[in-house]
């Protein structure tokens, strides 16, 4: 199934971006945007000087930027981790009630009493989980950070608890043959590409090199000329120089990957075959309602003193959670100062260009 978007949205009245341009100025705030958001919502937050990245990216982007307001285009854990890291800004999103099924999946109450059986493992949750189950964790890590802090953990002889993606979970233990005991949990996106549909795309694309997110299913992943976070698989599509690539991560991704290389075939990786529910199509739902419409209403009502698109956090819940977090990030730059980080993706078995993570 290729992307049934435009290439690139529509171009913006000058109108509205006036009036976007001019409500941040108000606020004296910064647009934080996450790459599966609105191609025309990512565009805003480059053109405004804001930042467009990964969950890394947009928490570390946020901390040290000196703007008083976030507004955070993505679901309602990032605006979370933005104001955790912090909770003297105020922090906006377009969409409050956005969610995540990771997120939905992992409730702090079965969470925590599950970390409780289990005393003896060090507790690694996704960056996609609520504060409340940030703050009963040990560590945090992103797509962009699992694998050197499992390693890292797995070096010292930890056993660890890893939740809540299960497809995750799994590509990190089997790169790392940690001793990992897996939340059950899974990306609504991700978890409905197909396998076989892939096979019989690669067939039609022999010359495509697939890009894989390790939030997919392993008979996919298995099939990846790349398996990486959001920021890696971008980079990987530069540096690969193929004429064509099939995409397994939401397709929102697909405009910077245009952007960045006009030249270039991308295709949506198959979400339909037998059993498929099809429940997103490649699109995250709840990143969906990241609307230009929608941001230029929360960016006025906000200026008026509407409070209601402006998230919070509990104090004493945010500096639990703000423990984990900031590990994740002192230890993503130790290793990067060392030059001992993995900004690359990883590459399968018998691919060409760059060396494993």
């Amino acid at each position: 199934m290729d992307d049934l978007r435009p290439d690139s949205p529509p171009p913006l009245s000058a109108a509205l971006t006036a009036r976007i341009r001019e409500a941040l100025r108000a606020l004296d705030a910064v647009l934080v945007a996450h790459y599966y958001v609105d191609g025309a919502v990512q565009d805003l937050a480059d053109a405004t000087g804001g930042c467009v990245g990964d969950s890394l990216e947009m928490a570390r982007f946020g901390r040290d930027h000196p703007a008083r307001t976030l507004v955070v285009a993505g679901v309602r854990f990032m605006g979370e981790t933005a104001k955790i890291l912090s909770p003297d800004k105020r922090v906006l999103m377009p969409a409050v009630e956005a969610t995540c099924s990771l997120d939905l999946g992992c409730p702090i109450d079965r969470f925590d009493a599950f970390c409780n059986q289990h005393p003896d493992r060090v507790v690694v949750v996704y960056a996609n989980t609520s504060a409340a189950v940030k703050a009963r964790a040990d560590w945090v890590a992103t797509s962009s950070t699992g694998l050197d802090i499992v390693r890292h953990l797995h070096a010292q002889g930890k056993k660890i608890l890893w939740a809540p993606d299960i497809h995750l979970g799994q590509y990190l233990q089997e790169q790392t043959g940690a001793d990992m005991l897996l939340w059950n949990a899974s990306c609504i996106v991700h978890d409905e590409f197909k396998a076989a549909e892939l096979e019989a795309m690669r067939k039609e694309h022999p010359r495509a090199k697939v890009l894989v997110h390790p939030e997919s299913p392993a008979a996919v992943v298995a099939q990846a000329d790349v398996v990486g976070s959001t920021t890696q698989l971008l980079r990987a599509a530069e540096a690969l120089g193929a004429p064509e690539y099939i995409v397994a991560t939401d397709n929102g991704i697909l405009h910077k990957m245009r952007q960045a290389q006009p030249d270039k075939v991308f295709f949506e990786a198959p979400t339909a075959g037998r059993g498929a529910t099809c429940k997103s199509c490649a699109h995250c739902p709840w990143m969906a309602m990241n609307e230009v419409d929608r941001l230029a209403d929360t960016l006025d009502a906000a200026v008026r003193g509407d409070r209601s698109q402006e998230i919070d956090v509990d104090r004493q819940l945010a500096a639990r959670a703000l423990v984990p977090i900031e590990r994740m990030l002192a230890f993503a730059a130790a290793r990067k100062a060392a030059g001992t980080s993995a900004p690359a993706p990883f590459l399968q078995a018998g691919s060409q260009g760059m060396g494993p993570a």
